[in-house]
């Protein structure tokens, strides 16, 4: 996700210019005129020939510089070529099998798109549903990410195919919970997608991932059992699908927009409702473990939320907390009767 590493340093760029001027590369005159060690030159030397920039070194032959031009030239087209061949190959793979999909969709067990939710408990069989679905989607996918922060790992995958669907001018829009902010590879990751034009936004809660593709195919996760991922199902019922998208739409607009570069100046506001939120849930009386998984965040930072409220209302014990959160929740309710 990092920017690509030049072809030429600073220190390279001025060798080649000191080597145009003298005539030729010579490790101990270019180290003398840069004022470098001859061991760092002579590094420099290999990197500009590996470029086509220099003459090959051969006994009783100086090393000159090369045109640019010509090295270009000599870079770029075995590139090219490869390119070229690619191409064709990923011509020839669309060919073949899509020419496949009519058998397959033909085939007596129907697909998942034949029915209007099919329940699927084999993670693999999910993950070429979500492939399907997203190499056919034309127009938005809408994610709810649930849970906080994200694996590297999955956000590497996902990367790739967030970047694939903007190139083709897909609307993506992700929500995730205030939590994610707090995490770096999360926060790298959405900077590079809304950078290419994804749009991406949190809320305080989520209640669980979503996943749909142009309005009109849903996924959402099998309730997990145990510690293996859980299976999905696929909906592609129009009534079902379109209540996921407003449900969907209905948490965007209280969304606030995830701008990593404004992360300094507006964490305070995200991390003041992640506050009011673990009071609201301690008012419920949820333990910890409830509280930490349904704001996305680790028992222990959860814990350290909770010591901080409780000594700032002067509580010793999770019950004279609950009983002063109740009594002002009480009170507030109290005060917006008279109001009115």
């Amino acid at each position: 996700m990092t920017d690509e590493i030049p072809l030429l340093d600073d220190l390279a760029a001025k060798a080649y210019e000191t080597a145009l001027q003298l005539g030729r590369f010579d490790d101990e005159e270019i180290a003398a005129a840069l004022s470098r060690e001859l061991t760092g030159v002579e590094e420099v030397r290999k990197s500009l020939q590996d470029l086509h920039l220099l003459s090959p070194s051969a006994p009783g032959r100086p090393v000159v510089p090369l045109d640019p031009e010509v090295a270009e030239a000599e870079l770029v087209t075995p590139l090219e070529v490869e390119i070229g061949r690619r191409r064709r190959e990923i011509g020839r793979i669309h060919e073949e099998l899509r020419s496949l999909a009519a058998d397959y969709r033909a085939r007596p067990n129907g697909s998942s798109a034949d029915v209007p939710i099919t329940v699927l408990d084999d993670v693999e069989e999910v993950r070429r549903e979500i492939d399907r679905a997203r190499y056919g989607c034309i127009a938005e996918r809408m994610s709810l990410q649930s849970g906080g922060g994200r694996p590297p790992e999955l956000l590497e995958a996902d990367r790739e195919h967030t970047l694939e669907l903007l190139r083709r001018g897909v609307r993506v829009r992700t929500l995730y919970q205030h939590t994610a902010r707090t995490s770096l590879a999360t926060r790298t990751y959405v900077q590079e997608i809304t950078r290419r034009g994804a749009e991406v936004r949190t809320v305080d809660e989520l209640s669980e991932r979503l996943i749909i593709y142009d309005r009109r195919i849903a996924f959402i996760p099998k309730e997990r059992t145990g510690r293996q991922p859980p299976g999905a199902a696929v909906i592609t019922e129009p009534t079902v699908v379109g209540y996921l998208a407003r449900t969907f739409e209905s948490v965007w607009q209280i969304g606030r927009p995830f701008e990593v570069d404004q992360q300094t100046a507006e964490y305070p506001q995200v991390a003041e409702e992640v506050r009011h939120s673990i009071i609201r849930l301690m008012a419920l009386g949820l333990k910890d473990e409830v509280i930490a998984r349904r704001l996305g965040m680790a028992t222990r930072t959860c814990r350290r939320h909770i010591s901080a409220i409780m000594e700032e209302m002067g509580a010793v014990s999770r019950f004279q907390a609950g009983l002063i959160i109740g009594r002002e929740n009480r009170e507030n309710q109290e005060y917006g009767d008279v109001g009115r």
